[in-house]
């Protein structure tokens, strides 16, 4: 399809999409003459990656490449892959190293991976910038009185692991690891909001049910 074309079936303007060619977030099309290329259904879907990212991820352009360059890196394995481009996306605060919860925060966290047999996360610990971000969350329930024993923990985590499945499930349903990887990376930015809807509306459906209104 021609830059006409590609912009009409993603809504992107051409100007943004010659934008998007310059930085480096979509791949240069195939060129058919000196002033025009070719693009197929991977810059398509390239496209609306780059628009999650950006519009509703609200990503620098340069953290999106970031991003991006580990989504293309065929050197790495999937999982290798997968774990780089989420690592690249902006993640919550780091712990505060002084303060007093914290060494107790990653006590619980570290039991709680161990618990959970997350063996790849236990032996990334604070080389993962998520596993830092647990820590950060777990020190301010401690710091707050908020529960945050190993049995509430574990249970939070089951049913995130029953959505990782799933997530992972439909992962597999697109061809090339290059799509699957930029399946997740986008379910990353799109759908953890959805998901965080979702558990407030329960939670007040559940109250209903419980309490009545």
């Amino acid at each position: 399809m021609r830059l006409s074309e590609l912009s009409e079936r993603s809504g992107v303007s051409t100007a943004t999409i010659k934008y998007y060619l310059r930085e480096g977030l979509i791949p240069a099309g195939l060129r058919v003459s000196a002033t025009q290329a070719e693009y197929d259904e991977g810059h398509l879907r390239r496209l609306r990656l780059v628009r999650a990212l950006i519009q509703v991820g609200r990503l620098p352009v340069a953290t999106a490449r970031e991003v991006l360059t580990h989504v293309d890196d065929e050197s790495l394995g999937r999982t290798i892959r997968l774990g780089a481009a989420l690592w690249a996306l902006p993640h919550g605060p780091s712990p505060d190293e002084d303060a007093p919860e914290t060494a107790e925060a990653r006590a619980h966290v570290a039991a709680l991976l161990t618990e959970l047999g997350w063996s790849t996360a236990l032996e990334l610990g604070d080389l993962s910038p998520v596993h830092r971000s647990l820590v950060a969350s777990v020190a301010s329930l401690v710091r707050l009185g908020y529960p945050c024993d190993i049995g509430y923990l574990t249970r939070q985590a089951r049913i995130m692991e029953q959505a990782a499945v799933h997530d992972l499930d439909e992962m597999e349903t697109y061809g090339s690891e290059a799509e699957q990887v930029e399946k997740a990376v986008a379910s990353a930015v799109l759908y953890e909001p959805l998901l965080m809807s979702l558990r407030r509306l329960a939670q007040s459906e559940e109250s209903a049910r419980r309490y009545g209104l």
